[in-house]
């Protein structure tokens, strides 16, 4: 089996998906991605561009044509939505895409997953994947990953090999989620301290995550792993609202505010701003769920030996230098506003 052969990404577009295909394209790689529009930059650059929603089991089909491997890392993400969306983009389309892939002759299957498919409510201090997966969470993003997850690792088989990974709060330049999520909160004064504010977490650097992905392509062509889920992150746990001061302080702007919230109270928070979006409802995200609560005042962090052994997963971007490459990029660019 070639690990060097042609591959398709899901997801290429996004955060995670880009660095992907720039070092697949930088290898030389054949590469096909899907999109729900066209993308004739890409296209211009050699790309196959496949248009078309994942769910559509026609769409899938021709997407896999000719591919060696799948990098599945396309997903409806978001903390708040209706459940039958996050079902149709996280569930649905992994399905087509597994059987079409098995139909075509695929041999390699990585799917990006998340490490909140382990989501319990409590706090994951040095958790590995041995913890089962959740079937009881207050948001569907988690729920319907799990789903998908356990359906990819169910096809794993001798000539279709297939394994998870779950990075965790992917961070780095240019991405458009978290920090600047983080950044535009603080600066209109709406980021609080939830908890004691000593709980610690795990991010991966993009460049990390992209590597992870490449080592699993190798790994499951070599037959030393497969079936089984990873966890990824940066392996040096931090102080989430250290590592946030430490972050705004670097940017040159106001601290955050000494006053905590405590986390019974954002539960209770979140859980009225839950009713009330669903009742009226009304458009976007909540500013506070009981999922965001409990991520944002518990530990989550996470051994990743079992990546170390079978994928050969050494993560080459530490916090420090990452974080120094992101307040570099974020002071040579305009204020982020919410």
């Amino acid at each position: 089996m070639n690990p060097n052969g042609p591959v398709l990404v899901t997801g290429a577009t996004g955060f995670l998906g880009s660095h992907l295909l720039a070092r697949l394209r930088a290898a030389g790689r054949a590469v096909t991605i899907v999109s729900r529009s066209p993308r004739p930059a890409l296209g211009a650059e050699g790309i196959r561009v496949v248009v078309g929603a994942l769910h559509d089991p026609a769409v899938c089909a021709e997407a896999v044509r000719g591919a060696e491997t799948v990098f599945h890392v396309a997903a409806r993400v978001g903390v708040w939505g209706r459940r039958e969306d996050f079902f149709r983009d996280n569930v649905l389309a992994t399905r087509a895409l597994l059987a079409a892939a098995r139909a075509a002759g695929v041999a390699r299957f990585v799917h990006t997953s998340t490490p909140s498919v382990v989501y319990h409510g409590r706090d994951l201090a040095g958790a590995d994947e041995s913890l089962p997966l959740t079937r009881s969470c207050p948001s569907p993003y988690p729920l319907t990953k799990a789903i998908a997850e356990a359906e990819v690792l169910a096809a794993h088989a001798p000539d279709f090999r297939v394994c998870a990974l779950r990075p965790h709060l992917i961070w780095g330049v240019g991405d458009p989620h978290l920090v600047p999520r983080i950044l535009a909160r603080a600066a209109a004064g709406r980021l609080r301290v939830v908890g004691s504010g000593a709980n610690r977490v795990d991010m991966v650097h993009v460049e990390n995550a992209a590597d992870a992905h490449l080592l699993a392509e190798a790994a499951l062509a070599k037959g030393t792993a497969g079936g089984r889920a990873y966890f990824i992150t940066n392996g040096e746990p931090v102080n989430l609202w250290r590592w946030i001061d430490e972050l705004v302080a670097a940017l040159g702007r106001p601290p955050l505010p000494a006053r905590r919230v405590p986390l019974p109270v954002a539960s209770a928070l979140g859980a009225a701003c839950e009713a009330v979006w669903t009742i009226l409802p009304l458009a976007g995200e909540p500013p506070m769920t009981r999922f965001i609560a409990a991520e944002l005042a518990k530990d989550h962090w996470f051994r990743i030996d079992a990546a170390r052994r079978d994928l050969g997963y050494a993560p080459r971007v530490s916090m420090a230098e990452g974080t120094a490459r992101l307040v570099a990029h974020l002071r040579a660019t305009p204020p982020i506003r919410d």
